[in-house]
């Protein structure tokens, strides 16, 4: 982890690249990608949330986070998790960024 001396925590890294790379996100989706546990990833969402960096809004029952456009410093921080994403090891960089959310077709069988 690039940011972790500077943000204090692997979660919060976690969770800033993740919304970096994927535009926004949830607490579960994140954990499971870093396999890690969900309650510290949530911790780490409202803290960001709380701090006016990012900003929530719901789809069904799931909480969506991304970065709240008002926030001052968005830029710089944005710059600043390229930066430290462009260090992360090749095949970490192609998971995230490569997003498939396709919709199901209808009618398909599970």
């Amino acid at each position: 982890m690039i940011l972790e001396p500077v943000l204090n925590s692997t979660n919060a890294e976690r969770v800033l690249i993740y919304i970096s790379s994927r535009k926004e996100g949830y607490a579960r989706e994140i954990a499971r990608f870093f396999n890690t546990d969900p309650y510290p990833i949530q911790k780490q969402l409202e803290k960001f949330e709380n701090g006016g960096v990012l900003v929530s809004r719901t789809a069904g029952r799931t909480r969506l986070y991304a970065f709240n456009p008002r926030y001052p410093l968005l830029s710089e921080l944005k710059n600043l998790l390229e930066k430290a994403l462009s260090f992360y090891p090749l095949e970490e960089i192609e998971k995230l960024t490569m997003s498939r959310k396709r919709p199901r077709r209808k009618g398909k069988i599970l």
